[in-house]
């Protein structure tokens, strides 16, 4: 139960924490109301960084959520030109993660990380389409070393995302659901993969690291 109440926080967080309890001390001596919501930003940064154990279903005939957040489309698309891959089709499905959902971003399979590539680009609101072209980005190219799958995860900056944080290392072997990341304040996460069965639906609320979005 306390854990749940009091959840530990990503690292990036702390220094966040520090300065909003800071200032809240600060604004409680100029007016107690201030002070006030200066407290409730405090609290709200705490849990933006919430970085909760998750369970996966240790198993690459899945692939689980990379993002917490709700699922904003589902289609049929060309991969990154990023990635030289223009001219595969894959699978792409979207998640769009508010400023209430928990941002820390996780593997969907265990593999190894082939590959990495952040792309500066602009903060438009990350649930449009032309965020997945035009926003800030990073891509990683994962592949499973037994059955050669790959799967391509790609952060997206949002609106008000102004950082993109990497936590792992090309060549990295990584187990299904490890964390690979987090996106600032408000962000999208896109998942390209091919010959899969869709288990996910849009509008569907998926939690990372658990939710199940396609099988064999």
């Amino acid at each position: 139960m306390l854990d749940k109440i009091f959840p530990k926080i990503h690292t990036e967080g702390y220094k966040f924490l520090v300065i909003f309890v800071a200032a809240t001390v600060i604004l409680y001596f100029i007016h107690g109301f201030l002070g006030f919501i200066g407290l409730v930003l405090s609290i709200w940064v705490y849990y933006f960084f919430r970085d909760p154990d998750r369970f996966s279903i240790n198993s690459n005939d899945f692939l689980v959520s990379p993002a917490d957040g709700m699922i904003i489309a589902i289609n049929e698309q060309k991969g990154p030109i990023e990635l030289q891959l223009e001219n595969t089709t894959f699978t792409k499905v979207s998640i769009f993660m508010n400023v209430f959902n928990c941002h820390v971003n996780r593997t969907p399979l265990s593999g190894k990380v082939e590959e990495i590539n952040y792309k500066p680009g602009k903060f438009l609101n990350a649930s449009l389409d032309k965020a997945s072209e035009d926003n800030e980005r990073n891509y990683y190219r994962v592949r499973c070393s037994v059955s050669g799958e790959e799967v391509i995860i790609v952060q997206i900056a949002g609106l008000i995302a102004r950082r993109i944080v990497c936590e792992v290392e090309q060549g990295q072997e990584l187990i299904q659901g490890e964390r690979i990341g987090m996106i600032r304040f408000g962000s999208r996460v896109d998942i390209f993969f091919k010959n899969k069965k869709i288990l996910a639906k849009v509008g569907q609320n998926v939690t990372a690291g658990e939710s199940l979005i396609a099988s064999k």
